[in-house]
């Protein structure tokens, strides 16, 4: 069997490495961290990456760990509901949404990789690459070498893979945005297993619930947004790095709907984690021979429309099903790179327009003071189109994703 070596042990990595072993390959993963830890804060896993972890037999595990997303809400900054939509199996899908705490996700996956087998290497963060016709060496700053029939760049918005493919390619793209993670223990709100999405493109608030408690309680997942000097920079990328809420909790004072307390969500948090958003130019390649990208090393964009870590998961199913159905690797990951740089291109620069938040703007726009009717301000139609079609674009129309082959392949 063939080993392919994956650089990168976050969600994408993992996925890829479970979804390559599936296909019969011998995948070995090298992760950069000493130690697997629970590190970040919620995210949603839609159910076109629903589908394929449910493929690879995980669907229990992920019902255990998240919340079955009910549906979700758009709000404007005074509390007023702009658009509702149900999720998940209540909008007719045949797999369910879920919010989940992406260490959770992860380690949930480090856990199913050990359990199959698969060599997980911690503490192997990759320098460079070599390859011949033979195969592909990684070498590691560590001092070692592996090699391998392929190697899987998944190793993030720094990729050192990707930096073979754009040499001169910088620092992430930094608009100005800065996102305030956290978790708080609050009462349930709405449905129990609601997402909302309130305010605009300068300042926002994303709030859902990951996980359900003994006592009632919930906990619940934020995300404070806002616009900031852009002249001061921004702090790299760390799903750890502590911040003061106090730097934009007063902007959201007034933002206490009855159903929803913003500023008690912001204050009951026990820690809070800062975030630059940041993206990078879609490129115009991600393979050469026997060495492609995945996930965040291919392409990073704006969490805007929950699609990133979900995107990482249909790549990872995707790349095993080519690499399965091909003639050699090299047509392989040919294929795949054909199959997925073009959908996450467009929806890269789909997100840096707002994407399905686009929604919140316009109506801000419209009527910065609030409405009295919201349908002389925006039409339904115009909430349905913008819904509809980033659905379309990002995989997870409930039409066309029930109706789809499955991606489920053994070797050729």
């Amino acid at each position: 069997m063939a080993e392919i070596l994956v650089a990168g042990g976050g969600i994408g990595g993992l996925v890829a490495a479970l979804s390559l072993q599936a296909a019969g390959f011998t995948p070995r993963v090298f992760e950069a961290v000493a130690e697997y830890k629970p590190l970040g804060v919620g995210i949603n896993v839609l159910p076109h990456a629903v589908r394929e972890l449910t493929e690879l037999g995980l669907a229990d595990k992920l019902a255990e760990t998240g919340i079955a997303t009910r549906e979700l809400c758009y709000i404007s900054a005074h509390g007023q509901e702009i658009w509702r939509e149900d999720r998940g199996l209540a909008a007719g899908y045949r797999w369910p949404q879920y919010s989940i705490h992406r260490g959770l996700l992860q380690m949930l996956l480090v856990e199913e990789c050990r359990l199959r087998g698969i060599p997980l290497h911690t503490g192997h963060r990759v320098a460079s690459f070599a390859q011949d016709a033979d195969g592909v060496t990684a070498r590691f700053e560590n001092g070692a070498e592996a090699k391998g029939a392929a190697l899987i760049g998944a190793d993030g918005i720094h990729s050192a893979i990707r930096r073979h493919f754009a040499p001169g390619e910088g620092a992430p793209s930094w608009q100005g945005a800065v996102l305030w993670r956290a978790t708080t223990i609050a009462a349930p709100f709405l449905t129990g297993a609601s997402m909302v999405q309130a305010g605009h493109h300068d300042q926002k608030f994303v709030v859902y619930p990951i996980r359900r408690l003994p006592d009632g309680r919930m906990l619940t997942n934020w995300i404070a947004e806002m616009k900031v000097d852009t002249s001061k920079g921004f702090n790299r990328e760390d799903w750890n790095r502590e911040a003061d809420r106090n730097a934009f909790l007063p902007h959201y004072e007034s933002w206490n709907w009855g159903w929803l307390d913003v500023p008690g969500l912001i204050r009951g948090a026990e820690r809070v984690l800062e975030y630059p958003m940041v993206d990078r130019d879609p490129l115009e390649r991600w393979s050469e021979g026997r060495v492609t990208l995945l996930g965040d090393a291919a392409h990073p964009m704006y969490p805007i429309g929950s699609n990133g870590a979900s995107q990482a998961i249909l790549d990872a199913r995707q790349l095993a099903l080519h690499l399965a159905q091909a003639g050699d690797v090299a047509e392989g990951l040919a294929r795949y790179e054909a199959a997925r740089l073009p959908p996450t291109a467009k929806l890269t620069l789909a997100n840096r327009a707002l994407g399905p938040d686009l929604i919140l703007e316009e109506v801000h726009r419209r009527a910065p003071d609030g409405f009295t009717d919201l349908h002389a301000v925006i039409s339904h139609q115009e909430l349905l189109d913008t819904a509809t079609n980033y659905k379309r674009l990002a995989g997870f129309d409930p039409a066309l994703l029930n109706e789809r082959e499955s991606w489920s392949v053994t070797r050729a």
